[in-house]
């Protein structure tokens, strides 16, 4: 999480990502740890819940410290190995993207 949050600013430190993906990043994290706690208390409440895809999008979108967050201070989706399984990759792919970007090769 440390090396993500030191790209994110070298970026911008660098002038190679623009100001408003820092705003984007906050946002998205915590919306990503917001909508984990709503799905946690409709799993304990029997209401409708997050569909599994949906969260991982959002951890896809740049919002995965906040997911891990949200699993490791809620305990929810902490324990389903094929849910972390896909977590991770998303976590893999979005660093893969951030990395491609800073490295010139988005755009």
């Amino acid at each position: 999480m440390l090396g993500w949050a030191g790209l994110l600013a070298w970026g911008l430190w660098a002038g190679r990502l623009p100001w408003w993906v820092l705003g984007a990043a906050v946002a998205v994290n915590l919306l990503t740890f917001l909508v984990y706690a709503i799905d946690k208390s409709a799993a304990q409440n029997g209401r409708w819940r997050t569909k599994e895809s949906h969260l991982h999008l959002l951890s896809l979108a740049g919002g995965w410290p906040g997911a891990w967050w949200a699993q490791q201070w809620l305990r929810h989706k902490s324990r389903k190995a094929e849910f972390r399984a896909v977590y991770w990759a998303t976590v893999v792919l979005h660093c893969a993207a951030l990395g491609a970007w800073l490295g010139g090769w988005l755009g």
